[in-house]
This record gives structure tokens, sequence and C-alpha cells, in this order.
């Protein structure tokens, strides 16, 4: 086999690239007229040099995602409440991204504290969901005087409830996860909802460590998930923008997800009007904390 397939063979087919290729091609052309002189070592210069080019033409298109197209960026909903796009698909692959952030979930330290708490701002209405670790729960809002709200299913996918038993007993291999999600979604439910029932491991539930970090790699293995760029959530904080298609209506979930601290910023979408009966609805929210805390919910 030539440099090219032995470069194929090692890193899979990239993106096509007519004038990153044209370019490779007469590069080893060069190499090839010159083999005479150093026979035992031009065969292994020019697959570093062909390695060399392949990987420069991954920064340049992206990796495996497609590249910038603003029709079909407008058509997956970049520049709506899930952030604002600040570069293309071209700022890495959204694999790698997914991954890292994966590396980074998996680096976290064990959950502590008495209480699980999420603060999330939907639409105007900033609250925060307060779980005691025996199974209570409250929500508390941003109104002065106002009480906190019980609530009896704290965590639920896809409408059923999950105890803080279950999330800490969800597995953490990528396909022992992919099964035990799929077994608690509707019959029939496609790879739409289960994106996003994964993707919700990842911030509204207190998953451990391990089991955001493979959330990170299932997502990371689900075709539908697409990356589309550098991105700021609607409060300005810097994220990497994805989405998927959760079902035959074209809905869609857009998430802003920050690599660096393995932390989902916003989320919006949804199935709104067009979604079927066990599609989640329509709602933009923004993250703003979540994690365990051993604060005491306001009384």
């Amino acid at each position: 086999m030539d440099e090219l397939e032995w470069v194929r063979d090692l890193y899979g087919e990239p993106p096509l690239n007519p004038a990153a290729k044209t370019r490779v091609r007469k590069r080893l052309d060069a190499r090839r007229s010159r083999r005479r002189r150093m026979p035992w070592a031009m065969p292994l210069a020019g697959a570093v040099a062909t390695l060399a080019a392949v990987l420069l033409t991954y920064g340049v298109t992206g990796g495996a995602d497609r590249p910038h197209d603003p029709a079909r960026d407008a058509a997956a909903g970049r520049g709506s409440a899930s952030g604002v796009p600040t570069a293309g698909p071209s700022a890495g692959s959204g694999r790698s991204v997914l991954l890292a952030a994966a590396t980074t979930a998996a680096s976290d330290p064990a959950s502590r504290g008495a209480y699980w708490r999420v603060t999330r701002r939907t639409g105007g209405k900033t609250t925060t969901l307060w779980a005691a670790r025996d199974g209570r729960a409250w929500i508390t809002g941003t109104d002065a005087g106002a009480a906190p709200r019980p609530v009896t299913k704290p965590f639920t996918m896809a409408g059923r409830a999950l105890s803080l038993r279950d999330i800490e007993r969800l597995p953490t291999g990528t396909d022992a996860l992919r099964r035990r999600v799929a077994a608690l979604l509707p019959p029939g439910a496609g790879e739409g909802l289960l994106a996003d029932a994964v993707s919700g491991l990842l911030w509204s539930k207190p998953s451990p460590p391990a089991v955001r970090a493979a959330a990170y790699r299932l997502l990371a293995d689900l075709p539908n998930v697409r990356y589309l760029g550098q991105a700021t959530d609607p409060t300005g904080r810097p994220g990497r923008l994805f989405a998927f298609t959760l079902d035959a209506s074209g809905a869609q979930r857009r998430l802003v997800i920050d690599p660096v601290s393995s932390q989902v910023l916003s989320s919006s979408g949804g199935a709104g009007g067009g979604g079927g009966r066990n599609a989640p609805a329509e709602r933009d929210e923004i993250v703003l904390a979540a994690g365990w805390t051993d604060d005491v919910p306001p009384s």
C-alpha cells in the first residue's frame, strides 16, 4: 500500500479536501523521485510528511465534522437562545471536544455534600432545585418571601422517576449505559430521545463522575449529535455548541458545553407543538450552577 493508504488505515478517511490532496500528492511525487539516493529513509519520510499533511487537513476542515455552511447552521438553530456561535466546526473535532469533557468529568472528585443543587434560569425566572440524599426535594425561587415548594419527583427520565440510588448505580461503560438508558425510554424511541436522556445525566441529575464521563463518551458515539463550533451561552460564557434532532417533527435540542469544566452551560429547544406525545416540551434553560453542597435550603 502507498503512504496515503497507510495513514487512512491508522486514522480513518479524512473529509475530502481536493486542494490539500493535490498538495500532498505533489509532495509524495517529489519525494519518490529522490528515493534512489536514500532508498532506506524516503518511505518513512514520505509517510511522516503525509501524516503531517493529513493532520493539517483535519485541522483546517474540522476532522470528521462537516464544513461550515451558513444555511445549514441557520436550520440547525445557530444564533438562537442556545448560544451565539463565534467560530464554525473548524475550531476542532466535536468528538474530541466531548471526549475531552469526558476526561475532565472522570477526574472530578467524588460527590460530597448534603444536597444536590441545580440553579437554572428559564425565561426571566430563576429557580433552584434542592435534593437531599434521603429523597426529599424542594424548589426555591428568587421571589422574596416565597416558600420552598416540595417536589415529589426531582429526577426523571422520559417521565419515569429515578431515585438518587438509581442514578448512582447507572453503568459506567458506554455500551452498558446506552442499553440501560434505552430501557428507560418509551418503546420505539429513537436516537434523538436517547441523546436527550443521556444529556440530562450531565447536569440535571446528580450523576457520579464516572457516569458523567460515560455519558459524554456515549454522546460522542451517537451519529445524530452534531458539532456546530465555538459558541457563547446567553450570558456570554464561552463553550462549544452541539445539536441533535429529537424526533420526526424535526425539533432539536441544542447544548452549549464547556469542555474545560465539563459543565453544560445552557440547554435550548425541544418538541414544542410539533413533538410527539413522549417528546420533551420546548424550553430554553441557562444552567447557572449544578453540584453538591452543604448549604441549607432556605426555609
